[in-house]
């Protein structure tokens, strides 16, 4: 019995030594193996990448050049009524102007109160990011102690950020009150005010 399991385990190793001598022989003979996968797959995807056809060219309206019909030939008397034509459509184009450049219109109005209210919302956002910068200002730590002295001592950085905030909310203020007289603008322009609301 003890023969027969010896008997065994030598048949075994046997064909697994005949597996593992005969299982590099079945990859690629082209290419030797580097041990490395991604070198392996690198030159598997290349190959793959020469044996797949090439796409056919796609055009689209960009790709061919187009060209105007080139115009009829015109008689003296169409060139004639032509040309007063253009004289006749000049002239109303300059009587109709723009809705929005005429003061008595409301979209007039209303233009102007969008772009003031954009300046004003601009401002006001302005402003809060400066009231944010300077708060942070104010509580920053300097790990410099040669900085922290200078600016216990100057305060320059604060000051400066101090100076902006003012001159901002003098900005936004100053917009503020263009608002509120927009109204009163309208109003003696002999305009609705409710166009500027």
């Amino acid at each position: 019995m003890h023969s027969s399991a010896l008997w065994r385990i030598s048949a075994l190793s046997a064909l697994l030594s005949v597996a593992a001598f005969t299982a590099p022989a079945q990859q690629d003979s082209t290419q030797p193996p580097t041990g490395d996968p991604v070198a392996d797959a690198a030159r598997k995807a290349r190959a793959e990448q020469k044996t797949t056809p090439k796409p056919k060219k796609v055009f689209t309206n960009d790709d061919i050049p187009s060209s105007a019909p080139p115009p009829a030939p015109a008689s003296a008397d169409a060139t004639n009524k032509n040309a007063t034509q253009a004289k006749a459509g000049d002239q109303s184009a300059q009587k109709t102007t723009d809705p929005e450049d005429d003061p008595k219109t409301e979209a007039y109005w209303r233009k102007r109160a969008r772009k003031l209210r954009a300046k004003l919302a601009t401002a006001e956002q302005e402003l809060d990011v400066l009231q944010r910068e300077l708060s942070k200002d104010q509580v920053q730590y300097y790990p410099d102690p040669q900085k922290a002295l200078t600016q216990q001592y100057s305060r320059s950085d604060i000051n400066e950020k101090t100076a902006k905030v003012d001159a901002k909310k003098a900005e936004v203020e100053t917009l503020k009150q263009q608002v509120a007289d927009l109204e009163d603008t309208v109003r003696k322009a002999g305009g609705d005010p409710g166009w500027v609301r």
